[in-house]
């Protein structure tokens, strides 16, 4: 190749590699986070930010029992849950949607007591959506499992601490009470009952 060649290709290269700086310069300009990946994460970070709307103080004279309010006890309230996916990340509680067990009222759904046979749910005040979700199933999963369940109930994240609500605090923001049905369903038993972490989406 003759230096006259060389110069020709260096120069082609020249050419190329400007435009191609300029172009990044372009892309770096409209999109900041690009390069650090800022913008990705602070989109994720908003997107799951749910904080408490208010507090709920609990009587100084409480009911007693395990899972009642203490008394005199502050509780964070919340209006918000955090955005459904198809894997929405959630804390699993045990519920009695029987007439006289740890539910409180009847169903909000369909004003009525449920068998704890019956696979069905309560969501946190976000995820009932204002009686959106009624009668819907959802899938839950968790240990390598999934079950369909129907919402029938809200867990109120607004208030608690009172008969309606069996004497018990305001749910979390990301609860899925379920019946003891779900559970078996799921193959999770013993010590493990109570607070169990699972993904759940709409069916």
């Amino acid at each position: 190749m003759t230096i006259h060649s060389k110069c020709k290709s260096l120069t082609k290269m020249s050419t190329t590699s400007l435009l191609v700086l300029a172009l990044a310069g372009l892309l770096l300009v409209a999109f900041p986070g690009l390069c650090s990946g800022r913008a990705a994460h602070h989109h994720g970070h908003q997107a799951e930010k749910c904080k408490p709307s208010g507090t709920l103080e609990s009587p100084a004279r409480g009911h007693t029992c395990d899972e009642c309010c203490k008394p005199g006890h502050i509780y964070p309230t919340y209006q918000c849950s955090p955005p459904v996916s198809s894997h929405t990340k959630a804390i699993m509680t045990l519920n009695d949607f029987s007439e006289g067990g740890d539910g409180g009222d009847p169903s909000e759904c369909d004003g009525k007591y449920h068998h704890n046979s019956e696979r069905i749910v309560a969501l946190s005040t976000g995820w009932y959506a204002k009686g959106k979700r009624c009668g819907k199933n959802i899938r839950i999963h968790a240990k390598g499992r999934s079950v369909l369940a129907k919402v029938v109930d809200e867990c109120d994240t607004l208030h608690g601490c009172d008969q309606p609500h069996a004497f018990q605090p305001p749910c979390p923001h990301n609860d899925v009470d379920a019946s003891q049905a779900v559970w078996d369903a799921l193959g999770i038993t013993g010590d493990d009952v109570g607070d169990f972490p699972i993904t759940w989406s709409d069916a």
